[in-house]
């Protein structure tokens, strides 16, 4: 096993996870006005459950966690190319999909850690313009 590279891995996956668990309200907090596409959260989020599976064969992950992962995944993988366009803040407020992985993640996180309430990814950075 890759210590320092799977446990960041790990850490990296559960930090989206608790972003994916927290209330709409945080979300929009700790998006803070940044532009965040929708496709680049779901995208991120199924290459994170798809890294999972190794994670486990190493150690990192167990296997029943698995089960959650691969839940949100699939949940992620039924919101349609037309729901993935535009800014994630948006689909928080207009795609009920989002509920359903709010709900998933957080059952993760319970059965994982104990409590859905964990510490969310560091915020993406804004990008620079000519005015800064």
């Amino acid at each position: 096993m890759n210590h320092l590279g799977d446990a960041n891995l790990r850490t990296w996956t559960l930090r989206y996870t608790a972003l994916l668990a927290a209330d709409t309200q945080d979300q929009l907090a700790w998006l803070d006005g940044r532009e965040l596409e929708t496709k680049d959260v779901v995208e991120e989020m199924e290459l994170l459950c798809r890294v999972s599976e190794g994670l486990a064969e190493r150690g990192a992950f167990e296997a029943e966690d698995l089960r959650g992962l691969r839940a949100i995944g699939r949940r992620l993988g039924e919101i349609d190319a037309t729901c993935r366009v535009g800014l994630w803040d948006d689909a928080l407020a207009t795609d009920s999909a989002w509920d359903d992985i709010r709900s998933l993640a957080r059952q993760f996180l319970l059965t994982r850690l104990g409590d859905w309430r964990q510490p969310l990814p560091p915020r993406p950075v804004r990008p620079r313009t000519g005015d800064d």
